[in-house]
């Protein structure tokens, strides 16, 4: 996508002034440590594509989950893949998938869950400043999605400050 498009990534809501929803949002942003709603919406949207994409399945089969399972097998590993479903979910699995599981495959919550900073908005400064590897590979989107295989690789870089165990924002135990 080119700078400057008018396209965007995410849906905003149709209705954006219901108190419930606000507080929901609210909750959300603070646990996994989001810049903005926008971010919330991106993950949301992101969301409604992947049940989507298993609706259409499904219904392009005539409800045969055995059928749309065999013609979608690559849909289905790729967010096995991603830890977006277990290892024993199916296609019909996606339709059931909630927002906190996209959420749980950022970088930013997946350092923190791994100990490597004291809260989730750490998290996010650590890696922005380029304190934070996957595989080796510096990363400084806090948006990036972790697979299930790069998830035992995420560390502080070598060359950064940070990775000395006697720093003092290092998190205890680690």
């Amino acid at each position: 996508m080119a700078l400057g498009s008018n396209t965007k990534l995410y849906e905003t809501p149709n209705h954006p002034y219901q108190g419930e929803r606000i507080a929901e949002e609210s909750g959300l942003i603070g646990k996994y440590g989001l810049k903005n709603k926008e971010e919330l919406w991106r993950a949301e949207s992101e969301l409604r594509k992947f049940r989507r994409e298993a609706r259409n399945s499904l219904g392009a089969a005539g409800g045969d989950e055995a059928l749309a399972e065999a013609e979608n097998d690559e849909f289905v590993a790729r967010l096995k893949r991603l830890g977006i479903l277990g290892e024993e979910d199916s296609l019909a699995d996606v339709l059931s998938l909630e927002v906190t599981d996209i959420l749980e495959r950022r970088l930013q919550t997946v350092a923190y869950r791994k100990g490597l900073a004291h809260t989730v908005g750490q998290s996010r400064q650590f890696i922005s400043h380029g304190h934070i590897t996957v595989d080796g590979a510096r990363v400084q989107r806090p948006s990036y999605k972790v697979t299930v295989a790069e998830e035992n690789t995420v560390a502080f870089d070598s060359n950064s400050p940070l990775s000395d165990d006697l720093h003092p924002e290092r998190a205890e135990g680690q």
